[in-house]
């Protein structure tokens, strides 16, 4: 009885002793265990592109981190145990007004941390000529529709011209009228236009639109950050309301860049006198560093006298008015329409070839504005 009794006493107090080990409770998941700590919890940033913003990360595991905007973009976005020096860069903030960002700090899937960073802005550029005031704009600030999904471009404002014909230019993409089935190009989110040019099945789709208005003579501006990759050609244009042939009606390139050559931004003349197909239009091409990264602004001022053309106030090219009458050199006195498009491929877009991996591509209108005297 007494030897019974000491056994039963030794396995109860074993039992008692490994449970003691953890307090009872269930041992953390290894894979998710860990802490981490920044060095601080919040950044106040200037209004210029940096990236010299710097904080520490100390962890006793593997981390990853997420920022919630994409203007705001940490490097690196993953670390091990022990500390990491974690640099933060941003783009500038054109925006007109304070912006924030979130980066999360994750062990596996938990959070873990976070960091607040806030961005000051750069005032607003103003580069419209004196004694000229706004008589349409289109800021594509439009909320979200009741299902959540972005809006599209008002039906009021805009019209679509749609096809897969190569217009002229052996273009390669299938213009939409702003959506096919499932498949939208055009959305508003976050306060700008995204066109978007997409690879469905064997077609990719893409926009292109017009002003449903029409004006004569005015300084014309549009908010842009152009699209990466070789294949995309967007263009901020005009045409002439009462168009019968191209180019006896002329044309007016505000904007236009290539693909396989970027951030070099063109601006063209085209009339019977003056177009490509003679080689005698009148270009400008400059380089704009930052045109794929970055919002930059492209403006066209058109009088009777002459037509100049802009970036970010910069003036890059005078078309003058020979005053002789003449159609061939000078179309430019009937109204002309804005027009928004991103092709792929064709005679210049696709010169050195096009790179379908690239797709989806996006190119970014902030706002697009008509101004008069």
């Amino acid at each position: 009885m007494i030897n019974t009794w000491l056994l039963s006493l030794v396995l109860f107090t074993g039992c008692g002793s490994s449970n003691s080990d953890n307090g009872g409770g269930t041992p953390p998941s290894p894979s998710d265990a860990g802490n981490i700590t920044l060095s601080q919890s919040s950044l106040s940033l200037t209004a210029d592109a940096t990236d010299n913003s710097t904080i520490i990360v100390t962890s006793d595991n593997d981390w990853n981190v997420t920022s919630d905007q994409t203007w705001c973009i940490p490097s690196p976005t993953n670390g091990h145990n022990g500390q990491t020096s974690l640099k933060i860069a941003t783009l500038s903030n054109k925006t007109g007004s304070e912006r924030n960002a979130t980066l999360s700090f994750y062990i596996k899937e938990t959070k873990k941390a976070t960091l607040t960073i806030k961005q000051a802005t750069l005032p607003i550029e103003n580069y419209v000529p004196s004694g000229y005031n706004l008589v349409w704009s289109d800021e594509f600030n439009a909320a979200r529709q009741s299902d959540g999904k972005p809006s599209l471009p008002n039906s009021t404002d805009w019209s679509y011209e749609t096809g897969n014909g190569g217009w002229g230019n052996h273009e390669l993409e299938n213009y939409i009228a702003g959506f096919s089935s499932k498949d939208t190009c055009a959305v508003i989110s976050d306060g700008t236009l995204k066109i978007i040019a997409k690879k469905v099945g064997t077609q990719v789709l893409s926009i292109r639109m017009n002003t449903q208005k029409s004006w004569t003579y005015g300084y014309f501006e549009a908010r842009l950050k152009l699209p990466t990759g070789k294949g995309t050609w967007p263009a901020f244009w005009m045409m002439p309301k009462n168009f019968t042939a191209w180019p006896d009606d002329g044309e007016v390139d505000i904007m236009e860049e290539v693909g396989y050559h970027p951030n070099y931004v063109s601006s063209s003349i085209h009339c019977a006198a003056y177009n490509h197909t003679l080689g005698t239009q009148k270009t400008a091409e400059n380089y704009c560093a930052t045109a794929q990264s970055d919002f930059h602004i492209y403006g066209c001022l058109w009088t009777t006298d002459y037509i100049k053309f802009y970036v970010d106030g910069v003036n890059t090219l005078t078309f003058p008015n020979d005053n002789t009458g003449n159609k061939s050199t000078w179309p430019f006195n009937a109204p002309f329409y804005l027009k928004l498009n991103l092709a792929w491929g064709g005679d210049w877009g696709g010169a050195q070839g096009v790179d379908e991996s690239i797709l989806p591509a996006t190119y970014e209108i902030d706002y697009v504005r008509v101004y008069q005297k």
